[in-house]
């Protein structure tokens, strides 16, 4: 279960149709997310706050599967890709 971390931040995650258990599954996992690094202005030449995902976790039961802690340096709305081996058939 990957969980929304800011109120402003939703995620969708991709997987295959079939899984099988023991297959090694390819997930996907967009955040839409500013990242903003707290260093840009809008049009009024005020500064836009510093909002940027700090930690992000996906749990498999209650096993952790995925883990980042990304920089200001990720870009907005960032995909993430990681393998998983399936423990049962869905």
């Amino acid at each position: 279960m990957c969980r929304r971390i800011l109120s402003m931040s939703f995620a969708r995650i991709q997987w295959p149709q079939r899984i099988v258990s023991g297959d090694v599954v390819k997930l996907r996992l967009l955040v839409q997310h500013p990242m903003e690094t707290g260093f840009m202005q809008d049009l009024n030449g005020k500064i836009i706050p510093r909002n940027v995902l700090r930690l992000l976790t996906c749990t498999l039961g209650q096993q952790e599967v995925f883990r980042v802690e990304p920089s200001s340096g990720i870009s907005a709305n960032p995909l993430f890709e990681f393998h998983v081996r399936a423990s049962e058939t869905a």
